[in-house]
Order: C-alpha cells, then structure tokens, then sequence
C-alpha cells in the first residue's frame, strides 16, 4: 500500500512526524508532500497568482511553496509520477478541526484534494490542551490512537466523493474512552468572540475566536464527543447540494 502523507502546518511540523510514525504501522511505502511554511486556515485555497516550487528533502519526502491542496495536487499530478497513492493520509494537525471550522481547514482540505483525485483520503486532527502537564506530550493520543483509528478503514470502500475527518481529544492516550462515529456539529455562532487591541504603534488590531456548541438530542456530534473523551470519526462528502432545498426550489419553477 502506497501512502501520500501531507499537511497545512508545514514539513517541519511535529505533526507530520507523529503521521509518518502512524503510517510506518501500515506501510513501508510512504511518501512525504507537504508545504514549506504553516498554512493553517488556508482551507481549500489553490495558488493562481503565484508560482509554486518543490524542494526535494531527501527519498519521497518534498516540500511545496504553497498552500495543501498545492501540494497534494503537485504530489498526486507530478512529484508521484504513474504512481497514484493507495491512501492520503493528511495532518496530524495541531489543533482541533472540528463542527464548521473544519471550512478553514487547510488539513482537511488536503484530504479533500485527495478525494477529488480518487485517492482514499483521512484527515487527522490532536485537540490542544491548556494543561502543562499534558503540552510535555501533546500528540500522545494521535499517537497511541492514529493507527488503531485507520486500519479498520483499509479494507472499507468510501462512499463516492467522501472523506474520513478524525480527531483525537487532549488526554493522555490511556484517558481516551474509544472511538465514536459523529456527525458534523456546529459552534453557536451568535457568540463568536471579535477580540481588538492595539500594536506598539496604537494602530488597531484584531483577533478572531469562535465558542460554544449547539448541541445535539442525540450527543453524536464531533465536538461532543472530544467532550466526552472519545476520538471523533466524521465521515464528510465534497457534494454541497442541500438535497431538501433542491426539491423545494424546483417546486418554484414548475
């Protein structure tokens, strides 16, 4: 099995370490496509105005001057050659892509990319902990956890245009209470926090910060379960079509 491994934090990113580890589970052909600098919130953002350059690191391991989708797309379409990876594993991120931040997402949008290409493609993700304590180690459950979440999906067939969004919660790997399929949740945007303050210079500046959780009756969202101690599994399709709204609106034109 061959596997395409990227990211939006950059190729030097401990993330990208802790994934190679996690690919090094599942197989010995790996090859490493990443992004020279962190692009976090860079969604699904492709390089138009701009040449992009690929810097080879050493054997199938590159960096991209551009954003995830450029380095998927150069790894898949020219660094790779005919040889089409098995399986895109994209992170592991540092910090959460969970709810409706996973739209800023540059670590899903390099499994999306993947999608697109026919490629079988996982997103991971390790929640950030404010405790000291666990920042000594604070992969451990990506760590521990990361294969343990994909070799049951190897075998298992994606539905079409479909993509895998995982995220492992900030405890320590013992702490984690198992794996739970959730849905997409959604943060209570009415108390999305716009934060100002002012540089050296007295000039105004802004930070953007985005909190709480709609909550579901069943408690099967993503952001719920990392509440709940569990590592979140999302399935995510590339088809946007609000199939409901599509029949209503048809109705309008009949």
């Amino acid at each position: 099995m061959r596997i395409l491994i990227s990211n939006d934090d950059g190729i030097n990113a401990p993330g990208l370490a802790i994934l190679e580890e996690i690919a090094a589970e599942l197989s010995d052909d790996i090859w490493v496509i990443a992004p020279s600098e962190e692009q976090s919130g860079a969604g699904h953002s492709l390089s138009l105005s701009k040449p992009v350059r690929i810097r080879q690191h050493g054997e199938r391991r590159y960096s991209v001057s551009g954003t995830p989708t450029d380095s998927v797309m150069l790894g898949i379409g020219k660094i790779m050659g005919d040889l089409k990876p098995d399986l895109l594993l994209s992170g592991v991120n540092r910090g959460a892509n969970l709810g409706d931040d996973i739209t800023y997402s540059g670590t899903v949008a390099a499994a999306m990319e993947g999608t697109l290409a026919g490629v079988k493609s996982i997103a991971l993700s390790q929640v950030h902990s404010a405790d000291p304590l666990y920042d000594a180690a604070p992969f451990q459950a990506a760590s521990h956890w990361g294969a343990k979440a994909i070799k049951p999906l190897l075998e298992h067939d994606f539905e079409p245009r479909s993509l895998l969004n995982i995220n492992f919660p900030a405890l320590r790997a013992d702490a984690v209470k198992g794996i739970r399929i959730t849905k997409q949740g959604f943060h209570d945007y009415s108390r999305a926090a716009i934060i100002e303050g002012k540089d050296p210079r007295g000039a105004p500046y802004y930070w953007f910060g985005l909190n709480g959780i709609e909550h579901t009756l069943g408690h099967d969202s993503d952001l719920e379960a990392i509440a709940d101690g569990y590592v979140s599994l999302t399935p995510l399709t590339l088809d946007l079509t609000h199939q409901v709204a599509h029949k209503k609106l048809n109705n309008l034109y009949e």
